[in-house]
């Protein structure tokens, strides 16, 4: 667990991905292999212990803390592990220099046979493994005596599952890629075949074994992106040089058709058969197709909004999915049969595209459909009827004679979105983030006006996370904390008197939301400092804005 651990708060600090590559990669070719794949599995989201929860870590804090102190404490550091890890009456953190390394064995022991460094993540997760829950809670109470607040930290965050140390699935297969000198597609084809703790994965890495086989087997290409598009480029979009498509308002996914059945991908090449089975139902035709997972219907496509219903589950049952209908729309054939047909020109890709489209006749899935388009106007004009539909994020343009390539290729896909909406709104409640911004209120609560009668009053419509500088996080934080006017937990309710412009892709009805309203993906615009809150937007104005 300890080098985990380090591993863990080196990450977390870390502010850039090449720097967390660095140590990844650093951790991957030192730590005990026996913890490899279990630490690649927790970084990933793969490995399910669910045998500790977070109200188990502090039941068993409050029972040996004053509670209130832990109350306090927590509210304070605003991080589970964190504060349970630094109250924890356990061993101190230890200097490199307090024993030599000649009077431990090879686990860590001294000779008296006490163990000093704590358990192995190997140890950790096998014994959890094979734990019920109250053996799991003693095994819990053991460790945390052992480790030290590092230590600690770590194997609470392992256990609860909440990592937020900023690494992605995507960002740890990189790291393997760059580590052992693989070209990361060969690693991502294969991901999906393999389980933790990835024995047959790094038997291949490191030359000591073949690459498991994805023969016949339904598994994940890397995809191709597309680049925003700047007004330079787009003055010199032709129709004789791209074709136009809709940018739809979607989840991008993959489909793979195989002897061994049919997997839907997420981007990041995540197998979601569960939350979608009625997309994964074995077809009489194999290959691969890129495109979009939409809410609704072929013939009636729904909201993004719609969509989250859908993908905040992990798994999708019968009324779920009669209530919250979702289909597939493809735009790219990757594999035909046995057929590569990423090296061909996009257009031979769409024909055969439509002649797969046709033979399957499925109920659930269609293929996005070309923009025709004769000048620049024309296609200015399919941009701006993007906001009038709402259903549509923007126009794709790809470049004629292009392969499919892994990555964004300069020059061959570009995305030309939509403007985003904005609104003036006024800051309501604010919460202390997680990670690195554990110290900060991060977390904010936006409302609008509404007039109920004779009172004008403020709503909670949004909540934003993103969109501000480092130093703007900071004058943030030092109003929430000059203007608190109640606390409840957490939770920090501000006087009503800073307007922040946020910018938002869409707004939809909502039945979650108390006043029926739900921003696709809000955030920071500008700080209005200079803006009084009584002219802040109303609920009025942004219900205008449903499309």
């Amino acid at each position: 667990m300890k080098r985990f651990s380090a591993l863990l708060e080196h990450l977390l600090f870390a502010p850039q991905r090449n720097a967390k590559i660095t140590y990844l990669g650093q951790w991957l070719t030192t730590c005990p292999p026996q913890d490899r794949g279990w630490g690649v599995a927790a970084l990933t989201g793969d490995l399910d212990l669910g045998r500790v929860k977070g109200g188990v870590v502090r039941q068993l804090a409050t029972g040996i803390l004053d509670e209130e102190l832990f109350a306090q404490s927590y509210d304070f550091v605003g991080d589970l592990a964190e504060t349970t890890a630094l109250l924890w009456p356990g061993q101190p953190r230890r200097n490199s220099g307090d024993q030599n390394e000649d009077e431990r064995n090879d686990h860590g022991q001294n000779h008296d046979g006490q163990n000093h460094e704590g358990p192995g993540l190997d140890d950790v997760v096998r014994s959890l493994q094979a734990s019920s829950k109250l053996e799991a809670e003693a095994h819990l109470r053991v460790w945390l005596d052992q480790l030290d607040e590092t230590g600690r930290w770590g194997l609470l965050k392992l256990i609860t599952g909440g990592l937020r140390v900023g690494v992605s699935a995507r960002m740890l297969r990189l790291a393997l890629a760059e580590t052992y000198a693989t070209p990361v597609e060969e690693i991502e084809e294969i991901w999906p075949l393999l389980a933790p703790p990835y024995d047959e994965l790094f038997a291949w890495l490191e030359g000591r074994g073949a690459k498991p086989s994805a023969d016949g087997r339904a598994v994940f290409r890397p995809l191709m992106l597309a680049h925003p598009i700047d007004d330079d480029t787009t003055s010199m979009i032709s129709p004789s040089e791209y074709l136009a498509e809709w940018k739809w308002d979607g989840a991008r996914v993959q489909l793979a058709s195989a002897e061994d059945g049919v997997r839907l991908f997420s981007r990041s090449g995540d197998v979601i058969n569960d939350a979608f089975p009625e997309l994964t139902v074995a077809l009489d035709w194999h290959g691969t197709l890129d495109g979009e997972l939409l809410a609704g219907t072929l013939d009636a496509v729904e909201p993004f909004s719609a969509l989250q219903h859908r993908l905040n589950r992990k798994k999708a049952g019968p009324k779920l999915i009669a209530e919250r209908p979702v289909f597939f729309r493809a735009y790219d054939l990757l594999m035909d049969g046995a057929l590569d047909t990423r090296p061909l020109p996009i257009e031979d890709r769409r024909e055969k595209l439509a002649e797969v489209m046709a033979r399957l006749d499925h109920p659930l899935m269609d293929m996005s459909e070309e923009l025709p388009f004769r000048s620049q106007l024309e296609l200015e004009q399919w941009r701006e009827d993007c906001r009038a539909s709402g259903l549509i994020e923007g126009v794709m343009l790809k470049a004629r004679g292009s392969a499919y390539q892994h990555g964004r290729i300069k020059g061959l896909w570009y995305k030309w979105k939509r403007d985003p909406l904005t609104a003036d709104v006024v800051l309501m409640y604010a919460q202390r983030g997680h990670g690195k911004r554990s110290s900060y209120y991060s977390d904010y609560t936006f409302g609008a006006w509404i007039d109920d009668g004779a009172e004008r009053r403020l709503v909670p419509v949004g909540k934003a996370y993103s969109g501000f500088t480092d130093a703007e996080l900071k004058k943030l934080d030092q109003f929430v904390r000059q203007n608190t006017t109640n606390k409840f937990g957490p939770v920090r309710e501000v006087a009503p008197t800073m307007v922040v412009e946020v910018a938002f892709d869409s707004i939809a009805p909502s039945t979650r939301h108390k006043y029926g309203l739900a921003m696709r993906f809000p955030r920071f615009a500008h700080i209005r400092w200079d803006k009084p809150a009584a002219e802040a937007d109303t609920v009025e104005t942004l219900k205008t804005w449903i499309t």
